[in-house]
This record gives structure tokens, sequence and C-alpha cells, in this order.
């Protein structure tokens, strides 16, 4: 479903993804960790064609129709969505609206609502005042309106309780069809930094992106388990011995 080859991004002339490639097949969920700064959101917006940054190398396909050069409209057409991990304030527009207008007519928007515990949120401006559960949740109920053959989904645990982890989780497994037979299987690419988000969904595999590439892949939830044993540092000494890692 997604190919990504040697894909080279720089922001204000810095290298900031340093030929990543990435293969998610469809009906997969991949889990994508690193410490800060090393490039994973930046990978998001780089698939979804969004914010300033420049392709130096490499191609995106999607379905396999090459999408670099394609803007986040035309990408959201063919079935790509994103899920913020910083979302932005819209005044002027409520929930309900934007729910509406992006909505494909698979999912009903009150039975969504009330699933996500949103219904409070539904005619207030968008994000505006949410806390961060709340704005989390927001992001998921226009997520699972769109229904998006490809999720990408920004750090879906940062900042909000453990309740509300549980119910961005179910959402997540019902967004990427974990609970129902669906005609098209969809995929799903979410990063994580705290790894809690592995306690409520089967991810199918992990990566781990350090200083803009991808230095290695497997069980997220090992991966997780190592990192939090020896950290980002120990991830790295291991691919450094192994060879797979340079400058």
């Amino acid at each position: 479903m997604l190919l990504i080859e040697d894909l080279v991004v720089e922001i204000d002339n810095k290298l900031v993804l340093k030929g990543v490639n990435l293969k998610i097949g469809e009906g997969e969920t991949h889990i994508l960790m690193g410490p800060n700064g090393s490039g994973k959101t930046t990978l998001l917006r780089a698939i979804m064609g969004l914010g300033r940054f420049k392709i130096v190398r490499g191609k995106i396909f999607f379905d396999g129709q090459e999408i670099q050069d394609l803007p986040p409209d035309e990408r959201a057409k063919l079935g790509l969505g994103i899920a913020f991990q910083r979302a932005p304030v819209i005044r002027g527009v409520t929930l309900r609206q934007i729910g509406k207008y992006i909505a494909n007519g698979e999912h009903n928007l009150e039975n969504i609502s009330r699933q996500l515990k949103c219904d409070e949120l539904l005619d207030r401006d968008l994000n505006y005042g949410f806390s961060g559960g709340e704005m989390k949740r927001a992001e998921l109920f226009q997520l699972l309106l769109q229904a998006p053959r490809l999720a990408l989904i920004d750090e879906p645990e940062s900042g909000v309780d453990l309740d509300n982890i549980a119910i961005i989780g179910e959402a997540i497994n019902l967004l990427l069809g974990k609970k129902k037979v669906v005609e098209k299987k969809r995929a799903g690419l979410i990063i994580t930094h705290t790894g809690h988000i592995l306690d409520y969904l089967n991810a199918d595999k992990g990566h781990v992106m350090i200083d803009g590439k991808i230095v290695c892949e497997g069980n997220p939830r090992d991966l997780f388990d190592q990192i939090k044993e020896h950290g980002y540092e120990g991830c790295l000494e291991c691919v450094k011995c192994r060879g797979l890692y340079e400058n």
C-alpha cells in the first residue's frame, strides 16, 4: 500500500530525513519510535504533503501511484489521512461542521461521537480550549469519519490520561478494521514516544528512527522493551555494532 524509497528531506536547508526506506502492506499496522528530533513527524508530514519541506531525493508510492508531487487534498482523496500530535485551533468552525464535511458515509457521526465521548465537543470551535485528551479524541473522530485507507497518527497518547488512551486505542482499532471484516483492509503508521498505545492495539511491525534514518525493525513490543531497558543510545550502539548505521 505504501512504499517509500530512499527519501531525503530537508527543512530550511537542514537535512532531516536521510534516506528513509519503508514498506507498509494492506491491513498492516506499523509503529514508529525514536527520540525527539529524529524526524518521525517530518516523515508523516512528507507522506501527507504538509508543511515547509523539500524532497531532495526519493519517491513515495501509494497503491502503486507516485504521490510526492501531489498536493495534500489529492492525497486525501486517494485515501490518506492524518491525526496530528498538536492539532491546530480553528475558530469559527465547529467539530460538528467539519465532521459533516469530511464524512464519507461509512460511519454515523452521532454514533462515532458517542463512542469517542465527543458529544460535548461537537458544537465548540475546533480544538479551542480543548484539553489534551479532548483534542486527541476530536482528531480520531475526524479520522474515523474520513475512513482513510492509510491512517498516519502522530503520538496519540501524548498529553492524555490512561482513560483517554483506552478510548483512543479502541478508536484506532475500529479505524483500522481490527474489530470487523472490511472490504479493503486499512493500514496505519503510528508514532509513539511513551509506548502506552501498544497496550491497546495489535501492531504488526515496529521501526526505530534515529537521526533521520530507520535503523532497526522488528516486533514493536520487543523493540520498545529494549528501548525502555537500554534507551535509544543502546539501540544506536547495537546497530553500529552490526554495521547498519553510518553518520
